[in-house]
């Protein structure tokens, strides 16, 4: 989709297709109010103050629509692309993502979010290992700033048309 198709959708399709990018149902509408847009850069632009504005409920329903790290999912959506990098990892890393995933679940009332393109699962399984021991504010906080960094390249990716 070009940056114009989406200026020019009515609000209820653009919001649904702003959606793709992040579950934030919010998000989505004031991303849709926002157009038009001038450039790519703009979109960003408010992308991030939108996503800034939110409240801890919109993060979490944004954190919702993500599949666990290291859990599988759908063959052909953004999040199994994504999350390509753990797609070959050995059976006791997936069993020690299992293991933390649901212990950082447990401990925080979500599931791990972090922005996972170009990462390898050791890489992931890292940052899951030094983030579970965070302060719970601050956690949410870094959360939320991988889901930035998440809806920006999906933004990049809905624009060009792009599935990887």
């Amino acid at each position: 989709m070009r940056l114009e198709d989406l200026n020019a959708l009515d609000p209820d399709t653009a919001a649904r297709e702003l959606l793709q990018c992040c579950g934030s149902s919010r998000w989505a509408r004031q991303m849709a109010a926002a157009r038009p847009f001038a450039s790519a850069e703009e979109l960003m632009a408010s992308a991030d103050r939108s996503w800034g504005s939110l409240e801890r409920a919109d993060w979490l329903e944004a954190f919702a629509a993500h599949p666990k790290i290291g859990a599988g999912g759908g063959g052909g959506d953004w999040s199994a692309q994504e999350q390509a990098g753990v797609a070959g990892a050995a059976a006791a890393t997936l069993r020690r993502f299992a293991n933390l995933n649901r212990d950082y679940e447990a401990r925080f009332g979500y599931i791990f979010i972090v922005c996972a393109t170009g990462k390898s699962a050791a890489e992931m399984l890292g940052l899951l290992e030094r983030r579970i021991g965070n302060d719970p504010e601050a956690e949410i906080r870094i959360a939320a700033d991988e889901q930035r960094k998440i809806t920006r390249l999906r933004l990049t990716k809905l624009l060009d048309g792009r599935q990887e």
